[in-house]
């Protein structure tokens, strides 16, 4: 199976479960409104790249797809949360995301906070129920772990730090540590998770946070260079936002030319990481080859 083939199965797979959770929206108008928001924003396409991480990495170690699965869609509904919160004035200020209006220009500001903050709990709803792993530990381990990756150690400070007026002066290695916060962070606990479900060894869990982090990197530095140089139709969002808000990317400090040099270190420090793993690990290699090299 081809990797985009295996990318449209395990998305349609996030999205089938995603419509299921999230089928009740309420009875009266206001309860409805809230509902149909979170509806809105997690089931509005994207590529659902984090949830194909987790269900690989997961792969590597024997688990079916479908016991990753519930996992893989908790991490989708951080992943969403995190857009609809993006998107808002206060933060990035974009009105489109995914070739349509953002979340709080469609519905309200208001609404889209609230949304935001229900998808963001109902994805520890999902780890906490029995069916995402029978064993309960693994279940408090996979809460731990998101906890730490979309929390203040995590996703969060990585969105502090890139909002804040000291971002004009960061050098290269802080820009790399910011970014491997704000976008590397979930990366890591797909990887991460995958193993847990797995019951993985530390050397092999080393070896997945490894890729996650040579994988995150490539991912945000290939993503600089699409809001640069991309299409906005293609990508469905704004573009050339990084320069005019003065945001602290690689691509600023580095150049075009040592960028894109860069990038193809990091899918190369990506494939080494999964030596380990030898043939089972080639979805995941190609995967960090595909998105290096994409244009959407």
């Amino acid at each position: 199976m081809s990797l985009l083939a295996e990318l449209e199965r395990v998305a349609a797979a996030v999205e089938r479960r995603l419509d299921r959770l999230l089928a009740k929206p309420g009875e009266r108008p206001e309860d409805k409104r809230l509902g149909e928001a979170m509806r809105y924003a997690a089931l509005s396409g994207g590529k659902r790249l984090r949830p194909l991480l987790l269900v690989e990495s997961a792969r590597l170690f024997g688990v079916k797809d479908e016991e990753a699965l519930p996992a893989a869609t908790a991490l989708e509904c951080i992943h969403c949360y995190s857009l609809a919160h993006d998107d808002l004035p206060a933060m990035d200020d974009d009105a489109v995301r995914r070739s349509r209006p953002a979340l709080h220009i469609a519905f309200d500001e208001a609404t889209a906070i609230l949304a935001g903050d229900a998808l963001l709990t109902l994805a520890f709803e999902i780890l906490s129920e029995d069916g995402t792993h029978p064993d309960p530990a693994i279940r408090a381990e996979l809460v731990l772990l998101l906890a730490r990756a979309a929390g203040w150690r995590g996703m969060a400070q990585g969105q502090a730090l890139d909002l804040s007026p000291e971002r004009q002066s960061f050098t290269p290695s802080e820009i790399a540590a910011m970014q491997a916060l704000k976008t590397g962070a979930l990366f890591r606990f797909a990887c991460e998770a995958g193993a847990a479900l797995g019951r993985a060894g530390l050397p092999e869990r080393a070896a997945l946070i490894a890729y996650a982090s040579s994988f995150g990197q490539a991912f945000q530095l290939a993503d600089d260079l699409l809001d640069a140089e991309g299409d906005a139709a293609a990508l469905g969002k704004a573009v050339a936002k990084d320069a005019s808000r003065g945001k602290a990317t690689l691509l600023a400090r580095l150049g075009p030319d040592m960028a894109r040099q860069r990038l193809d270190e990091l899918v190369v420090e990506a494939e080494q990481a999964l030596a380990p793993f030898g043939p089972r690990a080639d979805v995941l290699k190609e995967l960090a080859r595909f998105t290096a090299a994409r244009r959407a």
